[in-house]
């Protein structure tokens, strides 16, 4: 099945697995129980009002910190040549948070909130280190193939995990447990999922090759040295016109991408969206988005990556306009449908484009940046809803503003040349090959 999807080589279909992996963290926890639960059942004693902003109080926070570690710690991993390690110590703190779930119950709220915010923190980190790695597994010309495939199958492994667990939430009496217990058990089973199937990436990926810059030292001070390397890549950033111009871009739409992500199902509770449809629908967008992000990458064979991202974005734009209207549950699935078509692509697309325009021996670094422009956009949408709430404007209004990134995101990205964009890491990536033999120890 991996070497259908286009995963040629061991290394490839390993590093694919961990999008399988922590996927099952997004799909059961982030997007479908969490929000629910915490509402509904943890903080049943407070007003809905008082639990919506402290969930998405704690989502915006967990975000921020996230997104400013993430460039210290991608230079630091670079330097040190440890991307694995760096990954294997945020997929173990993400784990042991998720467990910590499994613990907390009416009226946990510190409990609940302090492990689900530790768990998204440490699951953000993750992925910086598990982006930087596609490079040194793919080729160039591999990249969008490749990036699909992992998207797609984190689609298939997020929503096996998560059709069971709605078969346990819905029917806990089934496998001999409460409702409250079910809840326990689900996330219990997004821990070991996450742990599994993470597993042959550490496995079979190999440690890309230490890269030093011309005036570092393999025994150099590691945080002096990751210091500098952090300022130089900020500095010299710019120079990689083609690649700002790219996170800029994404930073804008993503903003609206992780904010209907994260809010889906808070948004469906406020309309009075029964759970069992809502799980229903988000079962339906895991199944869709499978076929969907390995289309949306042949697709971009055909019409280059960068026009079928504006096709994405331009399907997004109308998701907002329709979600400001929803008010039924048939229209909550035409929503999850909409998203379901593009949500893979755009994000897969968006990962590959750019590791295309990166110096390889300084990806951890890049992505990191790329994860910031991610996160910071993730903050800028649940901050907006959160100032929304707090100064009365109706979810509708607010939902449709949205809209307004994705629009910014569009104008940006027609501003990229991808093909100026690779040459530019092509030309870094010659002159570092160039430099002395003790530089690239």
């Amino acid at each position: 099945m991996l070497r259908a999807l286009g995963l040629r080589t061991p290394e490839q279909r390993a590093w694919a697995l961990y999008d399988w992996a922590n996927s099952a963290f997004y799909t059961t926890v982030v997007t479908a129980v969490f929000p629910v639960w915490f509402q509904r059942v943890v903080a049943a004693e407070r007003s809905p009002e008082d639990a919506s902003f402290a969930f998405r109080a704690t989502t915006t926070g967990a975000l921020l910190v996230a997104a400013l570690c993430a460039p210290l710690l991608g230079a630091l991993a670079d330097f040190l040549g440890a991307r694995k390690r760096f990954l294997a110590a945020a997929t173990a703190v993400g784990i042991l948070a998720t467990l910590a779930l499994a613990f907390a119950g009416r009226g946990d709220v510190g409990l609940a909130l302090g492990a689900f915010g530790i768990a998204s923190v440490a699951v953000t980190l993750a992925i910086v280190f598990y982006d930087s790695l596609l490079p040194s597994v793919a080729r160039n010309d591999e990249l969008d193939r490749v990036s699909a495939a992992g998207f797609a199958l984190g689609y298939i492994g997020g929503g096996l995990l998560f059709a069971g667990n709605l078969a346990l939430l819905a029917k806990p009496a089934w496998f001999g447990l409460d409702a409250a217990s079910a809840v326990s058990v689900a996330f219990v089973s997004v821990a070991l999922w996450w742990a599994i199937f993470a597993l042959p990436l550490f496995r079979r990926v190999p440690e890309p090759v230490r890269a030093l810059e011309r005036d570092e030292r393999p025994a150099g001070r590691a945080f002096a040295t990751a210091f500098t390397r952090l300022g130089e890549t900020v500095r010299t950033l710019r120079g990689y016109k083609h690649a700002f111009l790219m996170l800029l871009a994404f930073l804008l739409y993503s903003d609206g991408i992780n904010t209907i992500i994260r809010f889906a199902t808070s948004f469906g509770a406020a309309k009075g969206i029964g759970d069992g449809a809502m799980m229903r629908a988000l079962l339906a967008v895991q199944l869709v988005g499978f076929p969907a992000s390995l289309l949306f990458a042949r697709l971009a064979a055909r019409i280059t990556p960068k026009r079928a991202l504006f096709l994405a974005l331009a399907v997004y734009g109308v998701v907002c306009v329709f979600a400001s209207r929803m008010d039924s549950e048939f229209d909550f699935w035409v929503l999850a449908m909409l998203v379901a078509l593009v949500q893979g692509g755009c994000q897969a697309l968006s990962r590959s484009l750019f590791a295309s325009m990166t110096p390889r021996h300084k990806s951890t670094e890049f992505f990191a940046f790329f994860s910031l422009s991610e996160k910071f956009g993730a903050v800028l949408g649940p901050l907006l809803l959160t100032l929304a709430t707090s100064a009365g404007v109706p979810d509708a209004l607010a939902i449709l503003s949205l809209a307004v990134f994705f629009v910014l995101g569009g104008l940006v990205l027609a501003r990229v040349d991808v093909a100026a964009g690779r040459r530019a890491a092509a030309e870094a990536e010659r002159a570092l090959v160039a430099a002395p033999t003790e530089s690239t120890a």
